[in-house]
């Protein structure tokens, strides 16, 4: 084991994992409310179509992410919608994201391409369901 790691914390990467999918997905779900319902503050531009999808997708995608349902194939789908977003509302301001604001955009781009990788960790609904069918499957294999 190199020195720079901490042996402790390495038994809990699929319980940060979740962590970190939960408070992402709770940041992003607000960034939808905002659009579709002012809250917790009202959003500050007018909604376009583009803008509104964007919002039903902040929202629907947000709350999936936060109880870990569908984490993989929704994760890769708001990271495409992220890279999208980024390039469309703050790519043309310059290379820099400190630069032109996109660094929101950035980051939620590359957590959600992540979390679609390395999936959503042990407290979630997909966890549970691999769970329960792999209970289902053993005792199966156990009748037969």
């Amino acid at each position: 084991m190199a020195a720079w790691q901490i042996p402790s914390i390495r038994n809990f990467d699929s319980q940060l994992l979740s962590v970190l999918r939960i408070f992402a997905a709770g940041s992003f779900f607000t960034h939808g409310s905002m659009k579709l319902f002012g809250w917790p503050a009202p959003f500050e531009y007018p909604l376009n179509p583009l803008l509104y999808t964007a919002g039903v997708l902040e929202v629907v995608g947000g709350l999936l992410l936060i109880v870990g349902l569908f984490s993989r194939a929704v994760a890769f789908l708001l990271s495409g919608m992220m890279a999208f977003a980024y390039f469309i509302a703050h790519g043309s301001d310059g290379f820099f994201p400190v630069l032109n604001h996109g660094e929101a955009a950035m980051l939620f781009c590359f957590l959600f391409l992540y979390i679609s990788a390395a999936g959503p960790g042990v407290w979630s609904l997909d966890a549970l369901q691999e769970r329960r069918a792999g209970a289902a499957s053993s005792r199966l294999e156990k009748a037969a």
